[in-house]
């Protein structure tokens, strides 16, 4: 099977170019870090807040372009809280709007497979109207957490690829 990976967290795995957006970009004061632990995992954990028109956080990797036409799918390594997160992609970060897809955690490792074309068009929530993902390329992966309500959050990531 064709594979390209975008990232594998290891010990010494480089972060530097994953970046938190808080809500607080809109006056809230949702908390979260990204940082890599002892087992060589990439971990998103803090506090989402409703307080002051907030309600989300995000944790974002920018990346050069990759071209995607023999890929069909993103294959995450992940394990996380039993709460619903977005992985949200773009094909140019220079676009205001993502294409996102939700999905569910376990507390267990899980090897999640979206199919690319299934990432809807949205932007601050609200869905576009223009077609699912039909790029050839990527430029940007991220994971939102903004579930409507007060909560603490924790998950790992291993790996992304794309298959």
């Amino acid at each position: 099977m064709l594979k390209t990976t975008l990232f594998d967290f290891h010990k010494n795995a480089d972060i530097s170019q994953w970046r938190i957006i808080n809500d607080a970009v809109m006056g809230g004061i949702s908390k979260s870090e990204f940082s890599v632990n002892n087992e060589g995992n990439g971990v998103f954990k803090g506090a989402v807040s409703l307080d002051n028109n907030g309600g989300f956080s995000m944790v974002k990797y920018s990346f050069p372009e990759v071209e995607i036409k023999f890929f069909t799918k993103i294959k995450i390594l992940l394990k996380g809280d039993f709460k619903n997160y977005q992985v949200r992609i773009k094909a140019d970060t220079s676009i205001d709007y993502s294409y996102v897809k939700g999905i569910t955690t376990s507390d267990n490792w899980q090897e999640i497979e979206i199919v690319l074309s299934d990432f809807t068009p949205a932007f601050r929530g609200k869905q576009l109207d223009i077609p699912n993902f039909h790029q050839n390329k990527i430029s940007e992966i991220a994971f939102l957490i903004g579930n409507k309500k007060t909560e603490n959050f924790e998950i790992q990531l291993n790996k992304i690829e794309l298959i």
